[in-house]
């Protein structure tokens, strides 16, 4: 009986595996399928290099350069802003935090993880949004406000695979710094920090999956301006954004465009991936 189970079991585990190894390829046949045609129609130079989408211009103009652009923007300032934030967090909960404070504090950076993006973007709208504006002038719609939305919105994925590599340091390492006279902070950052290095690094490579992929919370803030700004404060529209706001009307070459936009999305997240991939491998061979 033991043995029908286990078999049983292990062709339930096949496949949920096949399931999902079958829903990648359905959605790679679907985006390439669609998009390709639309970027050969089109042409990659103009399609990726164009400053310029209009689609409803005869003829229609289909470049994507500005939201590439507005996409790496808001992802970039969010790094700056999560990152650092999010490693000092999972650096004090994990070697600094006293227990009954860590019993409140790693609840709650959980809870940001369980956020609606449309609850996030709200909160932009209503407290940064207002507050950029107030400082720096302008409609505070732009690459600041979704910076700062974004940074928050990534620290949760930061937090948690950080603090858990930081706890993967053997304590020999902590300890034998302060045996050679290291103060504690001073061994926490140059000791245990350089050895959770590789877990780190792809705690950052999964912030910046997740910051490059958001659509709600950024269409709601970043002003959705089809252009290359020149400013932090100017207002721009990204990959995401700009196929959610249209794809709802859009027709024939307008709808493959928008596709070949999920295309291009879709090779940048894949790469992370393969970086972030490359990265647990090099992690597991320094170990």
């Amino acid at each position: 009986m033991n043995k029908i189970k286990e078999k049983l079991m292990e062709k339930v585990f096949l496949t949920a595996a096949l399931t999902s190894v079958a829903a990648v390829l359905l959605i790679c046949v679907f985006l390439f399928a669609n998009g390709l045609p639309a970027i050969g129609e089109i042409g990659t130079a103009d399609f990726l290099t164009g400053t310029k989408w209009k689609p409803n211009d005869v003829p229609a103009s289909f470049g994507i350069l500005p939201m590439i652009i507005g996409s790496l923007y808001i992802t970039v300032g969010a790094i700056i802003i999560g990152v650092p934030t999010g490693i000092m967090t999972a650096l004090f909960l994990a070697k600094v935090c006293p227990a009954k404070i860590y019993k409140i504090a790693k609840p709650a950076t959980d809870i940001l993880a369980g956020i609606p993006s449309v609850v996030y973007g709200f909160f932009g709208m209503t407290v940064i949004v207002p507050t950029v504006r107030s400082i720096f002038g302008g409609d505070g719609n732009n690459i600041l406000s979704a910076s700062i939305l974004l940074g928050i919105m990534i620290l949760p994925t930061i937090i948690s695979v950080s603090e858990s590599a930081i706890r993967a340091v053997p304590e020999s390492y902590y300890e034998g710094s302060l045996a050679l006279g290291v103060s504690h902070y001073r061994s926490l950052f140059f000791t245990v920090l350089p050895a959770a290095k590789s877990g780190i690094a792809a705690a950052v490579i999964l912030g910046i999956g997740r910051a490059i992929g958001e659509t709600m919370a950024v269409n709601m803030v970043a002003g959705n301006q089809a252009r290359i700004p020149d400013s932090i404060l100017k207002g721009v529209r990204t990959l995401t954004t700009n196929i959610v706001m249209e794809m709802g009307y859009a027709t024939d070459l307008h709808r493959e465009a928008l596709i070949a936009t999920g295309v291009v999305l879709f090779i940048f997240i894949l790469i992370i991936n393969l970086i972030f991939s490359y990265m647990k491998r090099r992690g597991k061979s320094e170990k």
